[in-house]
């Protein structure tokens, strides 16, 4: 939020704003939160389709008082029916805030360039900031405390384990991508991450081997091979990620008390293995829930000024 007015990307939060956003999301899931929005109209534009974002968008803007209005690709076509600029200056004369699902994160940044009101991530092809923000809560939570705990993320280095990388490295935590090296985060965006764990004391690592990585993990993430978009390569993308099944067998190499991660909609017999979602060790759906707290922290936050 390097204005303090968007939310575009972890990297563009302070480490003091990623530490304080996990804190207020476990204070709202805890006690009552405000009504911070009453009075308040947010554009939810989705070019993609959503459960858990929608839902937790829309049942968090109406718990803080406000109302939301959803708008889905064909209703707007964004940058196709009408420009990116002509869409975003039309809602901000309407509505009080954008929250964006998009395929091109240009499209945010250009969204954000020409709105005076904030603009909200719900997802782009670059990051996932917010559910970012729901796993930090999740973490804590588990643990109670981020700093000095080991999170593995194994898989495709996607707009997932970019957030959750500058968001572990905000806040002390240990990250560890295991992944094919054609897979990895891109050099330049993992160079930024390591400057950002080097102030917080985090460790960053990449291990091609899943076995390697997880062991001693407190944490151990997973996603889809194959994003939203990128369904021509499915077939590549299997075969690439063949031996990174996240499955009971490589949960016991990781810690007693290590906590499964998974964002969702998971590929069981790809990604993970039939019935991962229900591990003992699985908090999944906790992670789920845990987007609707961690919103309401980034709404309250971004109009708590008004």
């Amino acid at each position: 939020m390097g204005n303090d007015k968007d939310l575009l990307s972890i990297a563009n939060l302070t480490s003091e704003q990623v530490r304080q956003l996990v804190e207020d999301g476990v204070q709202i899931k805890q006690e009552r939160s405000s009504r911070v929005l009453d009075g308040k109209i947010i554009a939810l534009l989705f070019e993609k389709p959503s459960l858990r974002t929608k839902s937790s968008f829309e049942v968090g803007i109406r718990q803080l008082g406000g109302q939301a209005v959803y708008f889905g690709r064909d209703e707007v076509g964004l940058g196709v029916r009408e420009s990116v600029a002509d869409v975003t200056r039309v809602l901000e004369r309407m509505f009080d805030g954008i929250v964006a699902r998009v395929f091109d994160h240009a499209k945010l940044e250009e969204m954000a360039k020409y709105a005076r009101i904030p603009v909200v991530n719900a997802l782009s092809d670059a990051e996932h900031p917010c559910q970012a923000l729901a796993d930090l809560v999740t973490l804590q939570e588990n643990f109670g405390e981020l700093g000095g705990k080991r999170v593995v993320f194994v898989g495709d280095g996607n707009n997932i384990a970019v957030s959750l990388g500058f968001a572990c490295a905000s806040v002390g935590t240990d990250y560890v991508v295991a992944s094919p090296p054609g897979y990895r985060i891109p050099d330049g965006v993992w160079k930024k991450m390591s400057q950002r764990a080097q102030s917080s004391g985090s460790r960053m690592e990449w291990v091609e081997r899943p076995q390697d990585a997880v062991r001693d993990a407190d944490c151990v993430y997973t996603d889809v091979w194959t994003s939203m978009g990128q369904e021509a390569e499915q077939a590549k993308r299997l075969k690439a990620f063949g031996g990174y099944q996240v499955n009971p067998e490589l949960m016991k190499l990781a810690k007693p008390n290590a906590v499964f991660m998974h964002d969702m909609p998971a590929h069981e017999g790809e990604e993970i293995s039939k019935g991962m979602l229900d591990h003992p060790q699985s908090v999944a759906f906790d992670q789920a829930e845990n987007r609707l707290h961690a919103q309401k922290a980034v709404l309250a936050w971004l109009y708590s000024n008004d």
